[in-house]
Order: structure tokens, then C-alpha cells, then sequence
């Protein structure tokens, strides 16, 4: 058998003995020092104690280890807890499951440089592509059934140009019409009816020129009202033209009339409604004071109004309402007002039916 070195014979009776065994607290981190003896430097570097934020200081040196005896280890109960370690927990990314023993709902710290990805985004981005796809697609299918008509039962154009026959005439023609801040001076107006013509067509509504130019979308019905002013002093022939056009053809002819000022070309007027038995019954070509004229790409209408005085004078040189309207103009018929008739009315009638066919569209073209 051999004999370990510290336990071999000598001839110096002291080096014989066995040495001491190590000091408790060098064996047992947690158990105190023995009462007088000195620490040693394992103690102070093992024993637990708070961590200040900041860098990890470095692990001191391992102590030598004593021939013959076996390493320290402590205890199950002795492992310092997670929150007081020197050495910080490795740092995972942020969609990385919850670490065993945390909340489920604390998120760990992200890594350096890392893009932040929050849980979810992924589907919110998801919802918000087709919230606007699903919008595009609803615009893009109401801008085509107005804008080229349609085709089937959808066809706003069809249901627009049958208004003639399905809307009461006291809808059409309200009774009294009332304009608040369309007068002169931004004055208040009131107009009240006085006669309704009958459907008919547009043989002789207009001028020679002006039934050409609106010949080219064709004359579905026609129908009129002549109104007569609060004071009684002017009348106002309002009529809504039914056209068989499209909506290309009725885009090209407000193209052209615009272009071309046919709106405001004086031997391009329509024609008063002068019924018998009425304030109107005087109300004929040689007392046109005023006019205007709205082709409308909503829907197959053409709006216009014609006006003059109640007294049956005669009018040399009517004047557009537009030039009214805009003070461009110093001729009678605009100073008395009856520029603001003819547009204010043409202007609330149309209105009107693009609020009836295209409430989304109310803004006069």
C-alpha cells in the first residue's frame, strides 16, 4: 500500500502530523468562520452579496486546491438566486417564449441592435391591407356604375332618366322654393310656383341653335315650371331636360358647351312657359331678361332657367346669369336681380337631383 506523502515518517516529528483541516466557511460558504480564526480569500469572494447595475466584475481566481481534500461543493441551498447574480441571464429576442419561472407577460430585454417586432403585427398589417383593398375595390365599383352607366338593374343612368315618371311633380317642382343669402347682397330669396306644363318634348323649348347643340344626346321628356318672385315682380321658367345620352355623351356636350361659352351665347336661350290664366301668361321670348344652363354628368339631365319681369317688358340684350352672378355685368336685368333667378334656381334644381341620384356626389360639377 502506498503511503501518502503527508503521512510518511520523518525525522522532524512535526512535519509527521497531519495538517488541519481547512477552515468551515472555506468548505461551506453559508457556515459563519470558526470564533479567532482569519478569513481567507475564498470567503470574501464567494460569499453573496448585492450587485450594483453596470458590468459584471470579474470572477476572481480559483484558490489552490489542498492535496487531500476533497473541492467544496455547496449545497443545493446555498445557489445565490437569479435577481442577485453576478452574471445576467442571457438575453433572448423578444418573440422567444417566456422564460421558465417569469410572467408571461414581462418582456425580456431586446437584443442590441435588433429591429423591435411587437406580438401581432404581423395580423394588423394583415387586416389593414384588406380594410384597403376592400375600400378600393367598393370606390372603384361605385366611380364605374356612375361614370359609365352601368348595366342590369344597378344602372344609375336608367333609374336617373325614369325620375320624370316615378317622382311626384311637388318634388319636382317644389311649390316654393326658398334660397337663403342668393339674392343680391347675399339677400334671402323665395319663389313661389305659378304654373306646371305638361311632359312634352323639346320641339319648341329652345332657340334653333340651342335645340342643335343639345340634339346630340337626344330628348327623352321635358318638363317645366314658370315661378314667380316673393314681390310678384319676376318670373322664372325652371326646366329639366331628360336626355337618351350616356355618360360619355353627356360628358363630351358639358365639355363642349363650356368650351365653346354656348352657355352664355345669346342666340342659344331657351324658352319661357307662359300658361294662360296665370302671371305667366306674358311671359314670352321678347321678355327674356336672364338665363343659365347646367348639363349635368350625374345623371342624364340637363337644368335650365330662363327669367324676366312680370309686367311683360321687352329685354333688347338678356344677360347670361354667370356675368350676373359674378358682377361682371352693370345692364339692368342684373342690377334688378334676375340674373340671381335664372342661376340661383338652375343651380338649387340641380343640386337637387344630384343630391336624389348621387348623394355621395354633391358638389355641383
Amino acid at each position: 500500500m502506498t503511503v501518502p506523502p503527508h503521512r510518511r515518517e520523518s525525522a522532524d516529528p512535526a512535519r509527521d502530523r497531519t495538517p488541519p483541516p481547512p477552515a468551515a466557511s472555506a468548505r461551506f460558504p453559508d457556515a459563519p468562520p470558526a470564533v479567532g480564526s482569519r478569513p481567507t480569500a475564498q470567503e470574501t469572494t464567494v460569499r453573496l452579496r448585492p450587485v450594483p447595475p453596470g458590468p459584471a466584475a470579474p470572477s476572481p481566481p480559483a484558490s489552490a486546491p489542498v492535496p487531500g481534500v476533497p473541492a467544496p461543493v455547496p449545497p443545493a441551498s446555498a445557489a445565490p438566486p437569479a435577481a442577485l447574480s453576478a452574471e445576467r441571464p442571457p438575453a433572448r429576442p423578444p418573440w422567444a417564449p417566456p422564460v421558465a419561472g417569469t410572467s408571461a407577460t414581462v418582456t425580456p430585454p431586446p437584443v442590441p441592435g435588433a429591429p423591435f417586432r411587437p406580438r401581432g403585427r404581423g395580423r394588423m398589417g394583415a387586416a389593414l391591407a384588406c380594410g384597403l383593398l376592400g375600400t378600393g375595390l367598393l370606390a372603384a365599383g361605385t366611380t364605374a356604375a356612375i361614370t359609365s352607366g352601368g348595366e342590369g338593374g344597378g344602372d344609375a343612368y336608367a333609374e336617373a332618366r325614369a325620375l320624370w315618371r316615378t317622382t311626384p311633380v311637388d318634388e319636382l317642382f317644389p311649390p316654393t322654393v326658398k334660397g337663403r343669402d342668393l339674392g343680391p347682397g347675399g339677400a334671402d330669396r323665395t319663389w313661389n310656383r305659378v304654373a306646371v306644363a305638361p311632359d312634352s318634348g323639346c320641339s319648341d323649348a329652345f332657340d334653333p341653335a340651342l335645340h342643335k347643340t343639345l340634339a346630340t344626346v337626344g330628348c327623352e321628356r321635358l318638363l317645366r315650371a314658370t315661378y314667380t318672385d316673393a314681390t310678384g315682380s319676376h318670373l322664372v321658367t325652371v326646366g329639366l331636360l331628360f336626355t337618351e345620352g350616356d355618360a360619355d355623351e353627356m360628358r363630351a356636350l358639358r365639355t363642349r358647351v363650356r368650351e365653346d361659352g354656348l352657355d352664355v351665347s345669346a342666340d342659344r336661350l331657351p324658352r319661357p312657359y307662359a300658361a294662360e290664366g296665370t302671371p305667366a301668361e306674358g311671359f314670352g321670348d321678347g321678355q327674356r331678361a336672364a338665363w343659365a344652363l347646367d348639363v349635368l354628368t350625374e345623371t342624364p339631365v340637363i337644368v335650365y332657367a330662363v327669367s324676366g319681369w312680370a309686367d311683360g317688358r321687352a329685354v333688347e340684350k338678356p344677360v347670361p346669369a354667370p356675368e350676373a352672378l359674378q358682377g361682371s355685368t352693370n345692364a339692368a336685368p342684373a342690377q334688378a336681380g334676375l340674373g340671381h333667378d335664372a342661376g340661383r334656381l338652375a343651380g338649387l334644381f340641380a343640386q337637387d337631383l344630384r343630391r336624389t341620384v348621387a348623394p355621395y356626389r354633391e358638389t355641383p360639377s
